[in-house]
Parts: structure tokens; C-alpha cells; sequence
């Protein structure tokens, strides 16, 4: 934060002005006390009291609004790379397509590598309308029994294809068939996000572990696992954030957003669950673990 930006003199103001309302309340009350002013004490106590907590207030609010602007920032320049990578690499294949002639099986190469970029900018352009849309997401589709084996499935299947990885050597899949009843494009997003974070942020090998057990009180916990460096303790509770990441984007190392865990938050949130995030139990990394409710498993 710079010295001399709007937001550095509104805090200085804000703490000059409760050390101010500190110092004047703690001589009002001496000498009210002194002259035995019990009704005038009461009074003015209550009264710098209140005006105290609505400094505290505005400082809270005031600091909460320069962290979300500078998480807004961080998004703005996150997309931007984000969108130059997959622009810049199609924009070179499509300019030595045009200006050389290659034999079908590169063609066939450039055309692969080309399919693979747009569906990487397709991928993020719907995670970041998702956000905008979290609210009508699901509504109008009917809740149904799905089957958590086959989506889980399906869905690393899915987020293997988009890093380029192959399914088999990135995801231990031990989990049982589980169903709960929530509109399966809900769950899709959910799980999508989620593994697509495990991917993103797991070892230079990424390896991702899914498992699954059930409660007595018939909700299913679903356990993701991955081989990074984790989450460190003191920003767990918010990286569910909106726009959140726990690096400097100009710093980052890591392609992303920021909205990803969010979306994956709220939705599981929509379907009265909850996703919390812990440090992996055998070995370096993180372990999120979502919890639904959940219906019977299938024979």
C-alpha cells in the first residue's frame, strides 16, 4: 500500500481518529467520576462507545474493500495471461499452416494441438460465466440420483484431457457408487473444479487420490487428494474466496483464475454440503474434503 493513496489516509485517519476518541473518553470518564457525575458518565461513555465502533467498523470495512480490490486486480491480470497463452499459440499454428506445407501427420499434429488450445479457452471462458450465473446454475434442471463412482469418473477423464495427461497415470480412483440425488450438472462443476485445482496445483508429476466413505447420518464424504506443496494454514479459510490466490499474480507460477474453489464452494453450498481443505495425512500436499448428502449405494 502506498503512502499517500486514498486508501492509506483514510486509515491513518481512522486510527488517529479512535486514538483520539480513546484518549478523550478516558479523560471523561475521570472527571465525571471525580465530580460523581454518575448519570453524565453513564451518558458520555455510551456515547464515545458508539463512536469507537463505528470507527472500528469503518476501519474493517475500509481494509476488507483493499483486499477484495487487490484480489480484483490479481483476477484482471490472471485472465489476461490466461487468454494471451492459448491466443498467441493458435495465432503461430495458424500462420505456419498458412505459410508452409507440411506433411499430414504434422497437419494432423497442429490441427490436435489447435483443438486443444480452444477447448482450454472455451473451458475457462464457462468457468468465469459461471460465476456471473451461480445463482440460476441448477434451477432449472431436475435433481436425480448420480451415481459418484461414474461422475468422478468421467469427470477426471475429462480434466486429464484438458492438461494433455493421461487419466490412468494422474488419478487413484478407489471409491464406491454412492448415489446422491442433486442436478448432475451441479455436481459436474463441483467435481470438475475441484480436480482441475488438484491438477493445477499438484507436483511437477501431478498425482491425484479420490476416495470415499459414508457417515451415519447418510452423508457421503468424498476425499481429493494431491502431491503439492498444500495449502498453508493461516489462508485456508480463504481460498474459497472469490478471485482469491495465495500468490502475487505478478509472481505466480501457476495458471488460474481465482474462481475456481469458489464456484466449487458455493454450488456445494447450494446442495446444503460443505468443502473444507486440510493438509494430505501420507505425504506432502493438500486433501479437500466434500461433504453431501447422500442416498444409498447402488448394488
Amino acid at each position: 500500500m502506498r503512502k499517500g493513496s486514498p486508501l492509506y489516509l483514510s486509515l491513518t485517519l481512522a486510527i488517529v481518529l479512535m486514538t483520539i476518541n480513546i484518549a478523550l473518553m478516558v479523560v471523561w470518564i475521570i472527571l465525571a467520576a471525580s465530580q460523581s457525575y454518575w448519570g453524565t458518565l453513564t451518558i458520555g461513555t455510551i456515547a464515545f462507545s458508539l463512536v469507537l465502533i463505528g470507527l472500528s467498523i469503518y476501519l474493517f470495512l475500509t481494509i476488507k474493500e483493499r483486499q477484495l480490490s487487490r484480489r480484483q486486480i490479481n483476477f484482471v491480470d490472471s485472465v489476461t495471461h490466461e487468454l494471451k497463452s492459448p491466443i498467441a499459440s493458435l495465432r503461430l499454428y495458424l500462420e505456419t499452416l498458412q505459410i508452409r506445407s507440411l506433411e499430414p501427420t504434422k497437419r494432423a499434429e497442429f490441427y490436435h494441438v489447435m483443438d486443444v488450445e480452444l477447448k482450454r479457452l472455451d473451458d475457462m471462458i464457462n468457468q468465469l460465466l459461471q460465476v456471473a450465473r451461480l445463482d440460476a446454475i441448477g434451477k432449472n434442471s431436475e435433481a436425480e440420483d448420480v451415481c459418484l463412482k461414474t461422475l468422478l469418473e468421467n469427470c477426471a477423464k475429462s480434466t486429464s484431457d484438458l492438461h494433455r495427461l493421461v487419466h490412468e497415470e494422474v488419478f487413484d480412483i478407489q471409491v464406491e457408487p454412492y448415489i446422491v440425488v442433486a442436478p448432475q450438472i451441479v455436481l459436474d462443476m463441483i467435481f470438475r473444479n475441484l480436480l482441475d485445482n488438484a491438477i493445477k496445483y499438484g507436483g511437477s508429476v501431478p498425482k491425484v487420490w479420490i476416495r470415499t466413505s459414508i457417515e451415519r447420518s447418510r452423508r457421503v464424504e468424498i476425499y481429493i487428494s494431491d502431491n503439492g506443496a498444500g495449502v498453508p494454514p493461516e489462508i485456508r479459510s480463504n481460498i474459497f474466496k472469490l478471485f482469491f490466490r495465495g500468490e502475487d499474480e505478478l509472481q505466480r507460477t501457476t495458471k488460474g483464475t481465482g474462481v475456481g474453489l469458489y464456484v466449487a464452494h458455493t454450488l456445494t453450498q447450494k446442495l446444503r454440503g460443505k468443502v473444507t481443505v486440510d493438509e494430505r495425512a501420507n505425504g506432502k500436499g493438500s486433501t479437500f474434503k466434500i461433504e453431501l448428502p447422500c442416498k444409498e449405494t447402488t448394488s
